[in-house]
């Protein structure tokens, strides 16, 4: 740690947290204060316990970097983000503020969690710089939580001592949320008016933490990029996912101890093992748990029961999701009608529908596409879309203010064969097209993208200030609501055409074929 006792230099700031003093300096027309701690590390004992209060230290601590990132093993996609080879060690538990300064003026705040699988990723690679929506008016926090093993491996229930293991990364995310409201005062927010927001597995931990008891009152309001309240495990099901990792990495369970003795990297190689023989159609294979203490019911349950009531949400997906994930995948170019159709049916078998009728309804509304996309979509809609029109009706039991995107543009990269695909929102909402790594994902930017990126970040920071998302240059975005279904479709003026518009219940036909299927 690199302690200071020497006076700031000119334009540098220092500021008092719950931990010390952190300095942080300027970069691009705001303050940026990088690796700031918000719990202590989890090492030796506390690894795979809850998080533990910040370790004081003494003089002035330098916040000029990025933290460690959570021990992982390294992601092609974090790569294509714009992500380096990043130091990575158990005291990870560290977040990053961009302020426009740090005085009085009671701003907005936005808290990221990144996403990841709940296996990679981190509060710190160029997608998630601050600096652009921090101009606008807000304070930004981005934050780093356990990951894999580490955070969400439910031992409970197979050794004592173990506590709260299978959902420690939300707990971490709590800890973080705390200390913004203890601390984002004296970097120039306001406690009392937080945003906390994602993608993808980020989403997925804001849905849990909507019905998390212990992050009541934490935040304000909530937004959901691609990411819902479905992705969490039964305890039966994380306990035996805790037992065949506990054979991989061959520690009896009377043994279980052990764990927090064993090397970091003979741990990930077991983690490793164990998840590649989880089908990709099966889930992730780590992620929270209902373990009935840290979240006592399925997410959107939670919602549904009112535990979120109040929260303004903003929440959507994209038009492709899986086409990142299945581009590579070599058995599609394989499937034919007959493989589709049966995969097709085992999706919708809880719902009732007859052998086929999936399969004709995305045939009807797609009679051109290739058979690899039309299986694309109704993955598509099964992992993404359906859960996040699942938690907007859950919550519009409670509560009014919840609003509906479709992000619609397709990328160019790649010859176009990533599509409208998973995290292509990310560097227009953030406005961050110019990040390194943004032009391989999205393509090199155009005037057009620029455009519809500043309205983007624009509309986001709107939410996260006022509780509805407008901009300049879009159209009156309605509530969501059950009659209307407006949605916001969201393409950029390009050769292939489209623009941003209010769509009413997009997909319908489509949405109504899921009814019945969680």
């Amino acid at each position: 740690m690199n302690v200071s006792s020497s006076p700031p230099e000119e334009g540098v700031v220092d500021v008092r947290t719950t931990g010390g003093v952190v300095r942080g300096g300027p970069a691009k027309g705001v303050v940026r204060f990088l690796g700031v701690p918000f719990a202590a590390p989890p090492v030796g004992t506390r690894r795979f316990a809850p998080p533990a209060p910040v370790e004081p230290w003494d003089g002035v601590r330098a916040a000029d970097r990025f933290g460690p990132t959570a021990p992982q093993h390294p992601s092609l996609l974090e790569q294509m983000l714009g992500g380096e080879d990043p130091a990575i060690d158990e005291d990870c538990l560290q977040l990053n503020v961009f302020t426009p300064a740090c005085d009085d003026g009671a701003r907005p705040v936005m808290v990221w969690i990144h996403g990841g699988g709940f296996l990679t990723g981190t509060g710190g690679i160029p997608w998630y710089d601050g600096t652009n929506l921090a101009r606008r008016g807000v304070v930004v926090v981005t934050i780093n939580y356990r990951l894999g093993v580490f955070g969400f491996l439910h031992l409970s229930e197979v050794a004592d001592g173990f506590e709260g293991s299978g959902n420690a990364g939300i707990l971490d995310q709590v800890a973080a949320l705390g200390w913004v409201r203890d601390n984002v005062a004296a970097f120039g927010g306001d406690p009392g008016n937080v945003t906390v927001f994602g993608e993808s597995a980020g989403a997925m931990s804001v849905a849990t933490l909507l019905g998390v008891p212990a992050a009541a009152g934490l935040f304000r309001r909530a937004i959901l990029q691609s990411g819902a309240g479905a992705h969490v495990h039964d305890a039966a099901t994380a306990t035996a996912t805790a037992r065949k990792f506990l054979a991989e990495v061959g520690v009896d369970p009377a043994e279980a101890d052990r764990l927090r003795e064993l090397p970091v990297g003979e741990l990930l190689d077991a983690q490793q093992r164990l998840t590649r023989t989880v089908p990709f159609e099966a889930g992730l294979p780590l992620q929270p748990v209902v373990d009935g203490t840290v979240l006592p019911d399925r997410p959107t349950a939670r919602v549904a029961a009112g535990h979120a009531a109040g929260v303004d949400v903003l929440l959507g997906t994209t038009l492709e999701e899986m086409k990142m994930f299945l581009v590579s995948d070599p058995t599609l170019a394989s499937l034919d009608e007959a493989a589709i159709r049966a995969r097709s049916d085992a999706l919708f078998r809880r719902a009732g529908r007859a052998p086929g009728e999936a399969l004709a309804t995305y045939r009807r509304t797609r009679p051109d596409a290739p058979d690899a996309d039309v299986w694309t979509a109704m993955l598509t809609d099964h992992t993404f879309r359906v859960p996040a029109l699942r938690l907007a009706e859950a919550q519009l039991a409670w509560h009014a203010g919840v609003w509906m995107y479709l992000f619609a543009y397709r990328s160019p990269a790649f010859g176009g064969a990533l599509g409208a695909c998973h995290a292509l929102e990310i560097p227009f909402v953030w406005d961050n097209l110019d990040a390194r790594g943004a032009a391989l994902f999205a393509g090199e930017p155009t005037e057009a993208t620029r455009v519809l990126a500043g309205r983007l970040a624009d509309a986001w920071v709107a939410f996260a200030r006022d509780g509805v998302p407008s901009a300049d240059g879009l159209p009156e975005w309605p509530a969501y609501d059950l009659e209307r279904r407006a949605t916001l479709w969201i393409d950029a003026e390009s050769d292939a055409g489209g623009g941003v518009e209010v769509v009413d219940d997009p997909m319908a036909e489509e949405r109504r074929l899921w009814q019945g299927v969680d």
